[in-house]
């Protein structure tokens, strides 16, 4: 049995496909045959080092958090979930482990799979379904009638963001790269922006709520979008952005906890038809650092990356 993991914090080069043995359980673990996994920038932005803090210096270190799969067995303090089960769920940022044919993680980081969700689609959801959700309902309140403006329109999270405002009742505008526009139109953004385009004026002012998903708007160009008592979400925060959310009310800075009351209100809009993540591409385990590096290199995909594992 192999799994994606590193030997040293790095770059892509530092990434290889290893056998490995299964940790064992804790009483409150579940081990999960896994399915499919999806792939965010978290994966590799650990890989690097930026969180080295909280992932600690053991090495080697396994990839990858989101995934859906079957429960293989279960601790002996887990009532939620038994053998055969069909779940989704994340790993904790410490362990990771998603891209792998087997993996250990809490109960508290996993929901059981609706029978009318694929194992390809519910593995789109957690790290990004849920980052959209809390963004927009938490942070944001977005309401019904509202105008929400979505930077990085086209990634995962943008939409997710745009299928979870729709279902709010919002009117969704966003901003994508020239070659996305036709397909972000089709998805329902009304107006979509050009990354390549200076930004249009008559925009500024019209904005309940301005979602940036890529990071790549300053708070004063933010502002100028949102209307008086608008709100700015951003999930890419650097320093500077951290100490504005602390000073500015409308600014706020969104680090998503993936915990199960979460990823289950996401699951249940999901298993309803109202979210629908479309997956860009999917690539065996064996071909998925190649993929991860062309991502990590900017390649941009309408949609999620998956890793298909299992046969299910």
């Amino acid at each position: 049995m192999e799994r994606l993991e590193y030997t040293a914090y790095g770059g892509p080069e530092v990434v290889h496909l290893s056998p490995f043995t299964l940790p064992k359980p804790a009483a409150d673990e579940i081990i999960v045959r896994v399915a499919a996994s999806s792939i965010n920038p978290l994966d590799w932005k650990l890989r690097s080092g930026v969180m080295k803090i909280a992932t600690g210096s053991k090495f080697p270190r396994a990839m990858g958090s989101d995934f859906s799969g079957i429960v293989e067995s279960v601790g002996s303090q887990v009532s939620q979930f038994k053998p055969g089960d069909p779940v989704l769920g994340t790993t904790s940022m410490k362990t990771a482990g998603a891209f792998a044919p087997m993996l250990v993680t809490s109960q508290k980081l996993v929901v059981k799979k609706p029978d009318n969700l694929s194992y390809a689609q519910a593995a789109c959801l957690p790290v990004v379904g849920v980052t959209a959700w809390l963004a927009l309902t938490k942070k944001a309140q977005l309401k019904s009638g509202q105008r929400l403006f979505i930077n990085g329109a086209t990634g995962g999270v943008g939409l997710a963001a745009g299928e979870i405002a729709r279902a709010i009742g919002a009117q969704v505008a966003g901003r994508a790269g020239p070659k996305s526009i036709a397909q972000a139109k089709a998805r329902g953004f009304y107006p979509v922006l050009d990354y390549s385009r200076p930004w249009p004026t008559s925009l500024n002012g019209t904005f309940d709520v301005v979602f940036d998903c890529s990071g790549t708007l300053s708070p004063k160009e933010s502002k100028r979008l949102i209307k008086r008592g608008g709100v700015v979400v951003d999930i890419v925060p650097t320093m500077r952005k951290f100490v504005q959310s602390f000073t500015s009310s409308w600014f706020k800075v969104l680090i998503a906890d993936t915990k199960a009351e979460n990823l289950q209100a996401v699951t249940d809009l999901a298993a309803s038809g109202k979210l629908n993540i479309p997956i860009a591409r999917t690539m065996p385990l064996a071909e998925a650092p190649s993929l991860l590096e062309s991502l990590e290199r900017g390649e941009r995909l309408f949609g999620k990356a998956l890793i298909l594992i299992g046969d299910h």
